[in-house]
């Protein structure tokens, strides 16, 4: 049960030793918790939200896996609701209900659109953002997009592979049309931000996270205009707060513009409650205009 977030099914507990009669007796006893029918939690009745979705996935039999927005915020495609129902994805065409649970039901699920992680079966990273494309539309569904390919999960070939082979269904369309776009992969939500902005106000599109070797250092921009030299660090206190972070901060800035490039830095505040006093100051630094 450590392993696995302090949930165990009930064909895990007879693996156990234990039969239905001493799965009651500790039910009554306060030892387990049901959670959903055959899925208990050990020694208090409120697993971690890692543990309600390993219960969903578990209350639905083998074969089944976490999907859909539940899939997106374990793999961080999407900010966590954990009082959001968890979905799951299960193989067959019954109409059973479970309580507490969302449940989509497919006639197959391929090998390559399962995958494992914390303990939990869910699908693919690709499948994921196709599963969720049916209910985000235009900038959360390319926030989704860029994040998983920002953090390595995903590539566009892989995108286009599921799109492919699943056919023409709901959100297929959408999701075709993100990545046609080209969405630069960011690792953040204010990299996000701060990249809409930069399109919207007219800029051209940067370099996103491409590496740059500068004095044998591998440092890694926010966001690059090659030809103008000239860099936009999106700001996140959840990385940029503290000593060591701004140390650090203030080490890479230094190495940049020793090298020939300008560095225009720019927080939450600015990109949300000042665009416009922001987009004048990108444009003031020399940031390129699309044609």
């Amino acid at each position: 049960a450590a392993e696995q977030f302090g949930v165990l099914s009930l064909d895990e507990l007879c693996a156990c030793g234990l039969d239905r009669q001493a799965v009651s007796v500790r039910v009554r006893r306060g030892i387990l918790h049901r959670l959903h029918r055959g899925v208990y939690a050990v020694g208090h009745p409120n697993p971690p939200w890692e543990g309600h979705l390993l219960a969903a996935v578990k209350a639905c039999g083998p074969g089944a896996v976490l999907s859909h927005m539940s899939a997106a915020m374990l793999w961080e495609f999407v900010e966590p609701d954990e009082d959001r129902y968890p979905e799951v994805t299960v193989i067959g065409a019954g109409t059973r209900v479970r309580r507490g649970l969302r449940v989509h039901r497919t006639v197959d699920l391929a090998d390559r659109d399962r995958r494992r992680t914390q303990g939990i079966s869910l699908t693919s990273p690709a499948r994921t953002l196709l599963d969720i494309a049916v209910r985000l539309d235009g900038r959360p569904l390319r926030s989704a997009v860029r994040r998983a390919q920002g953090m390595g999960s995903v590539n566009v070939r892989q995108i286009c592979e599921v799109i492919a082979r699943l056919g023409p269904r709901k959100g297929s369309r959408r999701l075709a049309t993100i990545v046609a776009e080209g969405p630069a992969p960011t690792r953040t939500v204010l990299e996000d931000v701060v990249l809409d902005l930069l399109l919207a106000g007219g800029f051209a599109r940067p370099d996103v996270n491409q590496p740059l070797r500068v004095e044998g250092r591998r440092l890694v921009p926010d966001f690059r205009w090659p030809e103008q030299r000239l860099i936009v660090e999106a700001d996140s206190r959840a990385w940029h707060d503290g000593k060591l972070a701004r140390e650090d901060d203030a080490e890479r800035q230094a190495l940049l513009e020793a090298s020939g490039e300008r560095v225009v830095r720019v927080t939450w505040e600015q990109a949300i409650a000042r665009p416009a006093q922001t987009l004048a100051r990108l444009r003031a630094a020399g940031g390129p205009i699309a044609e």
